[in-house]
């Protein structure tokens, strides 16, 4: 779920960042900001959902030299979070 504090640098982030996931396997299912919560208290304003292989290979993803050399542009152009799940 995520906030966007600046949208220009969010932008930048985003075109930097989508090779990264290509190149570890990953796929990017969807993401956008019509969220409807049905219950609870979790309010996303946005949400990316990215597809890998296994949880291993999406922890590599986010480890990488190359992710790592972008995701400060997520961290300081959005309010947000990252998680894992593992729907095996």
């Amino acid at each position: 779920m995520l906030s966007v504090k600046d949208p220009e640098k969010f932008a930048a982030y985003q075109q930097a960042a989508g090779p990264t996931v290509a190149l570890y396997g990953g796929k990017i299912l969807g993401g956008g900001t019509n969220i409807e919560v049905a219950d609870g208290t979790w309010s996303p304003i946005g949400m990316v959902v990215i597809e890998f292989e296994t949880m291993a290979k999406a922890k590599e993803w986010y480890t990488s030299p190359e992710y790592t050399a972008v995701k400060s542009g997520r961290l300081d152009s959005t309010d947000g979070g990252l998680v894992f799940l593992d729907a095996g």
